[in-house]
């Protein structure tokens, strides 16, 4: 963006500039914006994030090429590759978009300032007289790259330590308030000289569902004390497994990847080798990618592979695991100390008897009713609907063979396999 695209953009919003110097080239370009160095009329140093003139038109233009092409092969695909092509086209559309309004990028960066202002993690400081929908002034932030070795290494940085602090900042965000930043690649993390990890671009930020949050919790157990069906169970409930698939088979398969990404004595080749093979035995079981969880495994993966920047081997099982099965009782509400739990549980004992006599109540006037998951629902939807349309094709086949009959006699023997075959696909649907 050059000098008279910057002033428009201010201009628009403020009739003065609020900068003493500005300097035209970019530190950082992305498809959304691009961060360029000013100084305020203090000679504070900012960092300016500048949407791209024009990109809402593209953005919206690239959305509506997305869904035309996703309804034109979408007949081509299953049912579940058809959900998750939704949900991924339907969930990039609503975060693109997002991401494009940096008043709702502000916004996410104030919050996470508030809720995790005591963690060991830094964030830019916005100076939000000067931000609009178009411009984000934050505090200009010094640090290396997350991926940076060399500078890591060079400045005696604990590697260890930054792994840990991350793996530990995202299970609060995920486990406990389930707001999350959704996009930590290498360049969004910086790390400064004393060790500490700073946090940047909040145009990305998700919501955990607590229903989502309690199936990853039941996730991480299941994991940790490996019970295979357990996990599976959770796997559906979080949406990741078909409600149907048959949960002995997965069970089966979960332990056999478990044990390779905890095995040791393995190089990283060689794990992903392994895995491939075990993961071509389920190539047709019915795995799908709801909304709720894209980015949840997106983060997870590329937090992953940020570990083995600097610790070969690195991968969830081994060791971020342990970490996050460490915060569980926190993320279940557990206090600091046993009395405040105790304190919290004597506190909530009089509306579990009230919801208790409720649901006696209930039982006895036969008022009680059953609640069907999402997932439970989708499947039914579907099973319903692959009936209904082998069971028109059946009808269609056997007024067929009448239409025959009556249009000529001659297609009698015709007409009779026509009505048989029918009829067959009837009663052996």
């Amino acid at each position: 963006m050059n000098q008279k695209d910057f002033k428009n953009v201010f201009n628009g919003a403020f009739k003065y500039s609020p900068f003493k110097s500005f300097e035209d080239n970019p530190i950082a370009c992305a498809s959304i914006g691009q961060v360029h160095v000013a100084h305020l009329k203090d000679n504070t140093k900012v960092a300016v994030k500048l949407r791209r003139k024009d990109i809402k038109k593209r953005v919206n233009a690239d959305i509506n090429i997305l869904n035309f092409f996703n309804r034109l092969f979408r007949p081509l695909f299953s049912f579940y590759t058809k959900n998750s092509i939704d949900a991924v086209v339907s969930e990039f559309s609503k975060m693109i978009k997002d991401e494009v309004n940096f008043t709702t990028e502000l916004n996410n960066l104030k919050k996470f300032s508030k809720v995790y202002e005591s963690k060991n993690i830094h964030f830019p400081k916005p100076y939000e007289e000067f931000c609009c929908n178009s411009a984000i002034v934050m505090s200009f932030e010094e640090g290396f790259r997350f991926d940076d070795k060399e500078n890591i290494f060079k400045h005696n940085i604990n590697f260890k330590k930054i792994i840990s602090d991350l793996v530990d900042f995202y299970t609060d965000q995920m486990l406990i308030n389930g707001y999350f930043h959704a996009d930590p690649h290498p360049g969004n993390i910086l790390v400064n000289s004393k060790g500490e990890i700073i946090m940047l671009d909040f145009g990305m930020v998700k919501t955990v569902p607590n229903n989502s949050r309690i199936a990853i919790i039941e996730l991480i157990k299941a994991a940790n004390e490996q019970n295979f069906e357990e996990y599976i169970q959770a796997s559906k409930k979080l949406g990741i497994v078909a409600y149907e698939a048959p949960s002995d088979e997965l069970a089966e398969f979960t332990n056999k990847m478990f044990d390779i990404f905890s095995n040791n004595n393995l190089d990283s080749e060689s794990m992903q080798k392994l895995a491939f093979e075990v993961l071509e035995s389920t190539r047709k079981m019915p795995f799908k990618l709801p909304s709720d969880a894209i980015y949840i495994l997106r983060v997870s993966a590329i937090v992953e592979g940020l570990g083995t920047t600097y610790i070969e081997n690195f991968n969830g099982v081994k060791d971020i695991l342990p970490i996050l099965q460490n915060n569980l009782p926190k993320a279940l509400g557990a206090k600091e100390s046993i009395c405040e739990t105790i304190f919290d549980e004597i506190k909530d004992l009089p509306f579990f008897i009230k919801d208790l006599k409720s649901t006696i109540k209930k039982a006895n006037n036969n008022e009680l009713q059953i609640e069907l998951s999402k997932n439970q629902i989708s499947w039914l939807k579907k099973e319903l609907k692959d009936y209904l349309k082998s069971f028109n094709i059946s009808l269609a086949l056997i007024f067929t063979s009448i239409f025959m009959l009556l249009y000529d006699k001659d297609l009698k023997e015709i007409a009779l396999g026509v009505f048989a075959f029918g009829i067959l696909k009837l009663i052996y649907k």
